[in-house]
């Protein structure tokens, strides 16, 4: 059975610059490969442009997402936001459509690899940050389409996850990380509009350790703020991100915890099965910091 970020067809340099060749009608000078992740691979290009070509068809949607919505909001946020465009829909070779966006230079902060008076420097940016875009009304904005959530939909795979993690020698057992898949309370939850994906892997740092900009918008929705607030549980330290965002109530946190684990699980595994040592350092940081 394939797994969810194995990608349906793969793009490698000789076909990123043929691709780009036939939806812009020129020859790119150069084409380097700037980075793959479980959604999409990004090739960096003549310097100046990103082009990111979807791995899969549900990966396409999501990419289709970012280019309805983030030009919207790319000129009203903090940190730089570069609006991605389509720039070729489907053919025969590569059967989804292909984005491009100007190039927002940083490093990504797992890369970054920031000490901990560095995250605590950078947190209170990432509240303020994080304030802007929840502060923001985007007409049309999708709900949370796949229930990021959905306490019931992803309890389950999480604990299976954990026990994933346990056999491979990752963790060394489920039990510090089971209180935090306890049912959560039903209430009517707040909605607001979200980046839908904000983890270290989406935000760039410049070589002040500053936020240099964010990355990777194909989540973006309308849904619960704790979908976003889960970087101040898993990788920067609360008090110093609240100072940014704004005081975050219990229960709000609660949320913010079960999606932290929700979400650094999977990106765990991801980065133990493909041998990404950086990502996987911070998912072992963040695994720690919730326990």
């Amino acid at each position: 059975m394939r797994k969810p970020w194995e990608a349906e067809r793969r793009v490698d340099l000789d076909l990123a610059r043929r691709l780009v060749r036939e939806r812009t009608g020129a020859e790119p000078r150069a084409v380097e490969l700037l980075g793959e992740g479980w959604d999409n691979v990004a090739y960096l290009v003549d310097g100046e442009w990103v082009y990111r070509f979807p791995r899969g068809e549900a990966q396409a949607r999501y990419l289709a997402n970012e280019c309805a919505f983030v030009a919207r909001i790319a000129g009203r946020l903090p940190a730089p936001v570069s609006a991605a465009e389509v720039v070729g829909e489907a053919m025969a070779e590569f059967p989804w459509l292909v984005a491009r966006h100007r190039y927002v230079p940083g490093t990504t902060a797992d890369r970054a690899r920031l000490a901990d008076l560095e995250r605590r420097a950078l947190a209170g940016s990432l509240g303020e940050f994080l304030r802007a875009i929840h502060d923001l009304d985007v007409e049309g904005l999708p709900g949370d389409w796949i229930g990021r959530m959905d306490h019931a939909k992803r309890a389950a795979p999480a604990r299976e996850r954990l026990s994933a993690l346990a056999a491979l020698g990752v963790i060394d057992s489920p039990d510090p990380w089971l209180p935090l898949l306890a049912p959560l309370p039903r209430s009517p939850l707040p909605s607001c509009t979200l980046h839908g994906d904000f983890y270290c892997r989406q935000i760039l740092v410049g070589d002040d350790r500053s936020l240099a900009g964010v990355i990777d918008w194909g989540d973006m929705h309308r849904g619960d703020p704790a979908c976003d607030l889960m970087v101040a549980f898993a990788f920067v330290p609360r008090a110093a991100f609240e100072k940014g965002y704004g005081a975050i109530d219990e229960a709000t946190a609660a949320r913010a915890r079960f999606r932290a684990l929700s979400h650094t699980l999977g990106v765990t595994l991801y980065a133990h099965d493909i041998g990404d040592g950086d990502l996987l350092r911070e998912g072992r940081a963040a695994l720690a910091r919730l326990a």
